[in-house]
């Protein structure tokens, strides 16, 4: 089924928990009917009891259905602590319909995804916080793994795409903003960003601000989040067109195709140059096409998460 159908679908619900099962059901169902072996899918709210242990915490109605020992878990005991960070800079509205509400840009691609990796990490215990940020951190928490807590971030990521004036010529700040998160989240987390990486910034600062997360031995993952239609294979009709830069509001007039194997070749060298980079400092870099399904995202997720543990 078509992704933008399911979403228009659910959206009569109101309710972002309810896509982000929805969307993680389907993946896992999906997942266990594939040729993919070996991504961890088990949503325990038990462990097995040890020899020696206390038998407090034992759930003694589980052991009467299985005959076998099992300590319940509690909010405290943790797999993995996940940080995920989004860029909100004006950039992200694109592709951006002006007057609309759009469900279908980056930013929404990226709202999405998130909530669905918050249901999944929940199920499989792992500690989740949010960033958010433009050219500041703009909400911050840090990563847990309560119900409440997870009330709160759906609630935050909601209100991202229920805002019917989204702001314009909000600029990013990629460098800044990761140096901070660096220092503020919990040592060893996985650090997931969300961002088109569209910014002004000195490349070897960007790439510094990165290596600044793997220095304080934080895993990343930056999935670069474009419109691989119109930002990269820059498929336009062959007319004039204005282009608008979202972050500035400047303006240019001229037709696609006077550009377009120049433009091609710049945004190649730019994705290229981000790889190497990554590459180097052990940091996963996934394109993340908004004209896919968030299985991408997903499939990235369980692949690193299989790899720390």
């Amino acid at each position: 089924m078509d992704k933008l159908f399911d979403i228009q679908e659910f959206q009569q619900f109101d309710n972002l928990e309810l896509i982000a099962r929805e969307v993680v059901e389907g993946f896992i169902t999906g997942l266990h009917r594939s040729p993919f072996h070996g991504f961890s899918v088990e949503f325990a709210e038990h462990r097995q009891y040890n020899n020696g242990e206390s038998t407090k915490h034992i759930d003694w109605k589980l052991f009467a259905r299985s005959d076998r020992l099992y300590i319940k878990q509690f909010e405290e005991e943790t797999n993995l602590r996940c940080q995920l960070v989004i860029d909100t800079s004006s950039s992200m509205l694109f592709p951006f319909d002006k007057g609309k509400n759009s469900i279908f840009n980056k930013l929404a691609f990226s709202v999405y995804s998130a909530a669905a990796l918050i249901y999944l990490m929940r199920k499989q215990r792992d500690a989740v916080g949010l960033t958010l940020f433009s050219d500041h951190i703009e909400f911050h928490t840090e990563n847990r793994l309560s119900s409440v807590h997870a009330e709160l971030l759906y609630g935050k990521l909601a209100g991202l795409i229920t805002n019917n004036r989204p702001e314009l010529k909000k600029t990013t700040n990629a460098v800044e903003s990761l140096h901070q998160i660096a220092e503020q989240v919990h040592k060893r987390s996985l650090i997931i960003i969300f961002s088109d990486m569209m910014n002004d910034t000195d490349p070897e600062e960007l790439f510094s601000a990165l290596q600044h997360l793997r220095y304080n031995k934080h895993e990343v993952i930056l999935f670069h989040v474009t419109d691989h239609k119109q930002e990269k294979q820059f498929k336009f009709q062959n007319r004039p067109y204005r282009f608008v830069d979202l972050e500035t509001g400047s303006q240019i007039r001229f037709s696609p195709n006077e550009l377009k194997k120049n433009y091609k070749e710049a945004i190649k060298k730019q994705f290229e140059d981000l790889k190497v980079k990554c590459g180097q400092y052990h940091i996963d870099l996934v394109e993340a096409d908004i004209n896919q399904e968030f299985n991408q995202v997903l499939h990235q997720f369980l692949l690193r998460r299989g790899k720390l543990f």
